[in-house]
């Protein structure tokens, strides 16, 4: 498949993304695929991970599928491509009507590039059509949503072993930037392929982390403060809907000036689309979210990441925080935590897995039609998924395999929030307790580390007063170039 020399793959990276060097890994990475490996790896958030796909689809022969689980993700990588003057690319996703799906099904021959949702995946009418093609790669991102131990585990993840091989088998690449050991193994196994792995150092050293502890009854309070001194790009992170719809409120109240808005999973697919690309843009200044604002998020300069709610898992706050600073500059993650905050992730834990006796309910054969009204569409999904992995059990087999793995899922989901708590409250280095568990040496900060070593938020203003003077400089410098050009017009 390789045919591309080392020189010619620099020519490549210069002439399609107008870059004149490999960031660290991607040539690697590149190089793998080219060879026929499948490949699992990983690399930090904002470190071009696309580059490593995009690259090879467009000096192959054949098309490239890439799989994502956002379909924002998807329709922000085919307009920037286009953007850069690269027609050959589509996607395929819930968004587009029935013509637009045609359309796109029909001219696949036009395209080295496409990108789908796993559950578009599993059309017998998509399935037919992209079997009869010639497919170089099959690009997992985010593939941590593979494994049942991932934090964002996604059932139709674990049905694409089928989907390649149908495929034909492909060369697959599989890129996560948070992916433990454990979740690396589970991804090979669920995959069912032998996996190259080529893991890079995960953390962001221009990334600051900081942890605010505060009384339950000031968090507000301190939120406030904090936005006050800091008009910068930011993102607040919420684990409740109804909460990050509140605090939104509360900042276009006490901030008029600011552009704030709020994202979550309950609001309609175009308006989530209207508010991403608003903050995309520039166009917003706070965004008040929950992890439905999450992977894909390109934004090059977001300053700061603040947590209202704590996370459910260490590898969420990774990602979390990993909107952050993809420009390389300075950046910055507050934790603000209440004693008791714990509360919440262990509360959503019974929202995600069902209870013994609607595991019963479940498997009764008389509630056609009406599961909806009983169980929420998280535990339907799990409970799908787990009849379907032991559909050939006797239904007292069955009922025991699902209730064994939901309490092993409990644990290890309740273990994680340990984790976190434990990090929340240690005093040792921050950054090294973040990423211990998934490489063995930790990178020198670049800046301040955290403020369990050098970073004091008092100190911080001074740094984001210099950002600011930048960016005033940068709209001046603008403005007198348009006000030349009017005179001289």
């Amino acid at each position: 498949m390789n045919s591309t020399t080392p020189h010619d793959i620099e020519h490549e990276l210069i002439k399609l993304f107008g870059f004149k060097q490999f960031r660290v890994g991607q040539r690697e990475i590149i190089e793998s695929i080219r060879n026929g490996n499948h490949t699992l790896a990983t690399l930090p958030t904002g470190s071009g991970k696309s580059i490593c796909y995009q690259l090879p689809a467009l000096i192959g022969e054949g098309l490239t599928i890439v799989v994502s689980p956002l379909i924002s993700l998807m329709i922000d990588q085919v307009k920037l491509l286009k953007a850069q003057g690269i027609k050959r690319v589509a996607s395929l996703n819930s968004m587009m009507n029935a013509k637009q799906k045609s359309a796109v099904i029909n001219q696949l021959d036009a395209y080295k590039l496409l990108y789908c949702s796993p559950e578009m995946l599993q059309q017998e009418q998509v399935q037919q059509a992209l079997s009869n093609k010639k497919i170089d790669y099959f690009v997992i991102d985010e593939a941590h949503c593979i494994s049942q131990w991932g934090h964002e585990f996604r059932p139709d993840f674990l049905r694409l072993k089928d989907v390649i091989k149908r495929f034909n088998n492909p060369t697959v690449l599989a890129l996560s930037a948070t992916a433990t050991p454990a979740i690396r193994q589970d991804i090979i196994k669920q995959l069912e392929l032998p996996m190259k792995q080529l893991i890079y150092p995960i953390d962001r050293p221009n990334i600051t982390f900081s942890v605010d502890e505060v009384t339950p009854n000031r968090k507000d309070e301190r939120l406030t403060e904090l936005i006050e001194q800091k008009s910068i790009p930011t993102m607040i992170y919420f684990s409740s809907r109804k909460v990050s719809e509140s605090i939104c409120r509360l900042l276009q109240t006490k901030f008029p000036d600011r552009r704030v808005a709020y994202y979550h999973g309950g609001m309609e697919q175009d308006e989530r689309l209207l508010i991403q690309q608003q903050f995309m843009n520039d166009q917003l200044d706070i965004i008040c979210c929950t992890s439905a604002f999450g992977m894909g998020v390109n934004k090059s300069n977001i300053r700061l990441v603040i947590h209202y709610h704590m996370p459910a898992t260490i590898e969420s706050f990774i990602q979390e925080v990993g909107r952050a600073g993809r420009d390389g500059e300075q950046s910055v993650s507050i934790l603000l935590y209440a004693p008791g905050d714990e509360f919440l992730p262990f509360q959503l834990i019974q929202t995600e897995l069902p209870t013994e006796d609607e595991v019963n309910l479940f498997l009764r054969e008389n509630l056609n039609g009406q599961l909806e009204d009983y169980l929420n569409e998280t535990k339907i999904r799990f409970l799908e998924l787990q009849t379907e992995q032991h559909q050939q059990l006797h239904q007292d087999d069955r009922r025991r395999e699902i209730i064994q793995y939901r309490d092993e899922r409990e644990r290890i989901k309740q273990q994680s929030i340990f984790k976190l708590v434990d990090w929340i409250k240690s005093a040792t280095c921050r950054r090294v307790g973040l990423f211990y568990h998934f490489q063995k040496e930790v990178t020198k900060a670049q800046y301040e580390c955290c403020d369990s070593c050098d970073f004091r938020l008092e100190n911080w203003r001074h740094t984001f007063e210099s950002y600011q003077k930048k960016e005033r400089s940068i709209q001046k410098n603008w403005k007198a170039l348009l006000d030349e050009l009017l005179i001289r017009g």
